[in-house]
């Protein structure tokens, strides 16, 4: 059973603060990562607008949006799922507890919004994020024979990785849970995450089992190879 993978688009960070950057520079969007597996594919955080992705797609892989059968998100973070919507005939996947944390946190906003005055932008956000994510699907244990559901818990909730038992090495599709190449060599987290001692714990464990990283908003590369 043959399986491969494809950075489809190069993420980035707003400012990067091992570059010396204090402010905004640059417009944010997460790694964008294609898994194909004989007939199978599984498109991981489409970030860049929606007429972007499309054209980034066809001109990395050949494929039309129609063509991706399952969208795996790391996170719910609005960068990661930016043009989830271009994918609309296809599964959208999510780990359970992200799934979770989500509605927990949709259903306080809305336990608020209901107790102040009223606020028709802010409802209608909570009607969209609400539908988007009650469509949402748990990413089962094995996404295919040989893409695995790694749970790396800390930059959200339930953020998870996906873990790639390829023929000769192990490719982690990290998320935010390593977000670029100077992050990894500092060993040190997202100065952005959730819960600080998780998302620590998390790169630790992508650590122990990857050969190769994808890191959430930068370009693959090998552990040991910087």
């Amino acid at each position: 059973m043959s399986l491969q993978y494809r950075v489809i688009s190069i993420g980035t960070l707003s400012r990067n603060r091992f570059w010396g950057e204090t402010e905004p520079k640059r417009f944010p969007h997460a790694t964008t990562t294609l898994i194909r597996a004989d007939n199978e594919t599984i498109l991981v955080d489409p970030s860049l607008p929606a007429e972007v992705l499309a054209q980034r797609l066809e001109e990395r892989s050949g494929l039309k949006p129609e063509q991706i059968q399952a969208v795996f998100l790391t996170t719910f973070r609005p960068i990661h799922r930016r043009s989830l919507s271009l994918f609309s005939g296809a599964t959208w996947l999510m780990y359970r507890p992200e799934i979770e944390a989500v509605q927990a946190h949709l259903n306080e906003m809305r336990e608020r919004a209901q107790e102040g005055p009223e606020d028709p932008e802010l409802c209608k956000l909570l009607d969209e994020e609400e539908s988007l994510v009650a469509r949402i699907e748990a990413a089962p244990e094995h996404l295919t024979a040989q893409t695995h559901l790694f749970p790396a818990v800390g930059a959200t909730p339930g953020s998870a990785a996906l873990l790639l038992a390829l023929p000769t090495q192990t490719a982690v599709i990290t998320g935010d849970a390593i977000v670029t190449q100077e992050h990894f060599a500092a060993g040190q987290v997202y100065e952005h995450v959730a819960m600080i001692e998780a998302a620590r714990k998390s790169f630790e464990d992508i650590l122990e089992v990857a050969d190769e990283v994808v890191p959430g908003h930068d370009n693959v590369f090998r552990i040991g190879g910087l």
